[in-house]
């Protein structure tokens, strides 16, 4: 089976979830909320930001699920990582150009988020209430 994707044979942005698209892959980072988070943090810093002020700004994340999405980063071009010798070593993380540019977009994915959550939680509410009440089925 011929495993190659075909941007031609596949036109449609929906397409881009097709499991040999190449955009899958990179649309996969965009669904990790600890990305967009620290994607946020780095892009609303003015200066290079450290382990532990990112850590401290990002609550509820651990130590190991911030290096892990920080080397992904890192890995995909997004965020730069540069260490100082120094003792301790001395490790700042920033956006790249790439990286900037995604910001902007999960920028406007936050405003979003902002703007609707509270649409978003009355309809969970709702769904909820109604799952509640309806008779589950016999069988």
């Amino acid at each position: 089976m011929d495993t190659t994707w075909d941007r031609e044979s596949s036109p449609n942005l929906v397409d881009s979830y097709l499991q040999h698209c190449p955009a899958r892959d990179v649309l996969s980072v965009l669904a990790d909320k600890w990305v967009l988070l620290v994607l946020g943090v780095l892009r609303n810093s003015k200066t290079p930001v450290r382990f532990n002020d990112l850590r401290r700004r990002l609550d509820g994340i651990t130590q190991k699920m911030l290096t892990k999405t920080l080397r992904g980063l890192e890995r995909d071009g997004l965020v730069r990582r540069d260490v100082y010798p120094t003792v301790p070593p001395r490790v700042e993380y920033s956006l790249t150009e790439l990286g900037a540019s995604l910001g902007e977009l999960s920028h406007a994915m936050g405003m979003w988020s902002e703007r609707h959550h509270i649409e978003i939680r009355t309809a969970r509410a709702d769904f909820d209430a109604r799952a509640a009440r309806e008779p589950e089925p016999l069988g």
